[in-house]
């Protein structure tokens, strides 16, 4: 965290009021101290010429496997930071590390970890999110089969008993026990997620009732609309679309959903309830061609399953998610910006402190040029990457 007051001058910042044409944004200790279109002298301070970038909000990342080389499974600090450093290269200012369907020990692991790095000024970790083991066998994709398992309330009692890194927990709320899972997430300040699953409305609507606010990578190993027999059922996809304030994340990589469904989420649920996430793997930065889970292989630039039964996360970037909203979906960079920063600050419940370009929330900034590309990093006022000639 920077003590150097800076003034970040001559971009178009991106505030919740507008877009601030030439505006100054001052930077002291480490939070947004002032946004001002007219002049302001500050003696001393360290001036940054955006020289008409667009200036926005730091992207939060609530849904990453890994980076750099290294995964969050291996519950190890050098691969969380390692990790974290490789993503922050690339507009990710905050995030959730997330653990795929794991051991009770390596949950722990993972904990010891966070709660270690949580502790750090300025650290970029907020806290983990659990991808499973909670999950339907049936929608497990990528996931490692032998961890999965419907809830166990002794284990998830004592895990969330005993600490208070974990954000947010995903299950397949088809399962039996789930109302007490998603009681208890509640309870412990935990966001309940819906994911793996071959959920209907039923299902769904059990979910809503005890807590469940979001559908983890939306389309993505769920049902959708399908028969049985003559029969029609409502799938997952259609159950969240009729529950208005649920709110979903999408892998905007234009692979696993291509860009034509994810311009349809952005029409239907909205900016304020739709998310953009990257679920990168341990290649994603990296120079690797080798996935932490050995089951899965690069092909062609995409993460699958060996047997190619499914893909399997992604290699994406926060900036490549905003790029492919504006170029290949269609949404107003605005909109991509907002929904990379704005949209998981409120469903995290950090819309206080991050997320939006304001006086007193941490100096989280990103500079993008006319044609979406990335050229500034700052988090909590230390410039992180820049690429200003």
């Amino acid at each position: 965290m920077s003590s150097e007051t800076i003034k970040i001058v001559g971009g178009e910042v991106y505030t919740p009021s507008g877009v601030l044409k030439n505006a100054t944004v001052v930077v002291k200790d480490g939070k947004i101290a002032e946004i001002s279109t007219g002049s302001v002298e500050i003696p001393n301070s360290q001036i940054i010429n955006a020289k008409g970038l667009r200036v926005v909000p730091g992207g939060i990342e609530m849904h990453i496997h890994g980076g750099g080389g290294r995964d969050y499974m291996e519950g190890k600090e050098d691969a969380f930071r390692t990790a974290m450093a490789a993503h922050m290269q690339h507009g990710t200012t905050s995030l959730y590390p997330t653990l795929s369907s794991s051991s009770v020990p390596m949950i722990q692991a993972a904990v010891e970890v966070a709660e270690k790095l949580m502790k750090e000024p300025g650290s970029p970790m907020l806290g983990l999110h659990l991808e499973g083991p909670y999950f339907n066998p049936a929608k497990a994709g990528a996931q490692m089969p032998e961890f999965i398992t419907p809830p166990i309330k002794k284990d998830y009692e004592m895990i969330l008993d005993n600490t208070n890194t974990i954000k947010r927990w995903d299950e397949a709320p088809e399962l039996p026990g789930t109302a007490e899972f998603g009681q208890c997430c509640v309870k412990h300040g935990v966001l309940p997620a819906i994911a793996h699953t071959k959920a209907e409305w039923p299902d769904v609507k059990l979910a809503w009732d005890n807590g469940f606010r979001l559908a983890t990578h939306f389309y993505n190993a769920m049902t959708g609309f399908h028969n049985v027999r003559e029969f029609k059922h409502e799938g997952t996809v259609e159950s969240v679309y009729a529950i208005e304030d649920m709110c979903v994340e999408m892998i905007a990589d234009g692979i696993h959903v291509p860009p034509t469904i994810l311009r349809m989420i952005y029409q239907i649920k909205g900016v304020e309830r739709t998310a953009l996430i990257t679920d990168a793997l341990a290649v994603s930065c990296s120079d690797s061609t080798v996935a932490f889970d050995p089951r899965v292989i690069i092909e062609d630039g995409v993460c699958k399953l060996s047997d190619r039964s499914a893909l399997a996360g992604s290699i994406a970037t926060m900036d490549r998610l905003i790029k492919t909203c504006v170029e290949k979906a269609g949404i107003p960079f605005s909109d991509a910006v907002r929904m990379s920063s704005e949209t998981p600050a409120r469903i995290m419940g950090i819309l206080d402190r991050k997320g939006t370009l304001e006086k007193g929330k941490d100096a989280d900034i990103v500079f993008y040029d006319e044609n979406v590309n990335l050229k500034f990093v700052m988090a909590y006022g230390k410039i992180i990457r820049n690429d200003l000639q």
